[in-house]
């Protein structure tokens, strides 16, 4: 009896943890998305409040990444296209950060035990990684375009140049701009039912 009740709560706990690590069903609305996880709401808030940045430009840019998907990886690459050769990074996760840069966030901002697949910490990531781009290069934390540049290129890289050749680049860094603004209109309508812990789309 006692086993079987111990399998219970053990088979409960692992659903919960997977409904809370699951992606959300819409990812084109950020009032659905917070609706459907409010800690993600409240973990953005804490962090938004922290950087001083705005509260819908690092879930652009988690969005394009990642697609909020908390164990993203960038794609396999194959040699005659069928023999697998590695990945093209050791990205990972939410915000897609590079270990290197992740150890940064670590010692600057964050602990040892953040995580890349820990919504909240890769939130946290971008939040400080935007601050150290506006410190660095001057790019306001409402610019989407030159933010994700940025993101993207490093900070070295953006200050060289680097992304001015690549037009597939600068596309897509319009692309996250565009999704930032669309996520602050959406956020305007139901950021006041979000404070109260109410449903906006019920």
């Amino acid at each position: 009896m006692k086993f079987s009740l111990f399998l219970l709560c053990l088979s409960a706990f692992f659903f919960v943890s997977g409904c809370a690590t699951k992606k959300p069903s819409n990812i084109d609305n950020i009032c659905q998305i917070f609706e459907e996880k409010p800690s993600w709401y409240r973990a953005a808030k804490r962090s938004s409040e922290r950087w001083g940045g705005p509260i819908q430009l690092p879930m652009a840019i988690m969005y394009q990444e990642s697609s909020f998907r908390r164990k993203a990886k960038p794609p396999m690459q194959y040699f005659l296209g069928f023999i697998p050769t590695g990945r093209a990074s050791n990205a990972y996760g939410y915000s897609q950060a590079l270990k290197g840069t992740w150890k940064e966030y670590e010692q600057e901002a964050g602990s040892a035990f953040s995580s890349r697949s820990n919504f909240a910490n890769a939130y946290d990531f971008i939040q400080w990684y935007m601050n150290n781009t506006y410190q660095r290069n001057k790019v306001s934390k409402w610019d989407g375009y030159g933010q994700y540049l940025n993101y993207h290129e490093g900070h070295g890289g953006y200050s060289r140049g680097t992304h001015l050749s690549k037009q597939w680049l600068l596309k897509t860094a319009k692309r996250v701009d565009q999704r930032a603004k669309k996520f602050s209109a959406q956020l305007a309508l139901c950021k006041e039912d979000l404070e109260r812990g109410r449903g906006w789309f019920r």
